[in-house]
């Protein structure tokens, strides 16, 4: 169902993401994420002079390279585009993740380690939001294990969000032995 339909109004900044995930010919994926943000109006700027209506005041890209295990092996951040001058200088702190694990406290993990000062605002969004986009994109290699799934281990996707409640319609069809609502 789309959103109702808004009162007048006039549209004064657009934030754009862009997320795609790669399974690499050496058996490592890329997920890679990228965060746009114009303005339709132009307005100055003190490191950038003026900044045009639709020129971008943060266009900022990551590329993240894990394993099928989700550890990150690699990972690249790049600023093409931001309102000051100095903040680029923050993007190899991003390397501090390597090594880390896609997993439950993922979102703390990247805020101990680039939160504040020693990152940037949008990138650490940007890098807490592409741990959702491996997991669709390595979907198929963990089906894969799932369906080799010891009998009576529970799923790891039970409880994780409102469809995979164990008393939800989707665990009873899926995971019968695991339901625990009203039949």
């Amino acid at each position: 169902m789309p959103l109702s339909p808004p009162v007048e109004r006039s549209c004064l900044h657009n934030r754009t993401y862009d997320f795609q995930g790669y399974q690499r010919a050496d058996g490592l994926w890329d997920i890679e994420g990228r965060i746009v943000d114009t303005k339709t109006y132009s307005f100055a700027n003190e490191d950038r002079g003026e900044i045009a209506a639709g020129e971008a005041l943060h266009d900022m890209s990551i590329r993240l390279t894990i394993d099928e295990d989700f550890k990150v092996c690699d990972i690249e951040a790049v600023t093409d585009s931001s309102p000051f001058t100095l903040c680029p200088a923050v993007t190899p702190n991003f390397k501090r993740m390597i090594g880390a694990e896609i997993k439950s406290g993922w979102r703390q993990q990247v805020r101990r380690e680039l939160g504040g000062v020693e990152g940037c605002t949008h990138l650490v969004e940007l890098l807490i939001a592409m741990a959702t986009v491996a997991f669709q994109t390595l979907y198929p290699v963990r089906a894969a294990k799932a369906s080799k799934r010891p009998p009576g281990q529970r799923p790891a996707l039970l409880e994780t969000c409102h469809a995979f409640a164990t008393d939800s319609p989707i665990v009873k069809r899926s995971w019968p032995e695991f339901y625990t609502g009203e039949d």
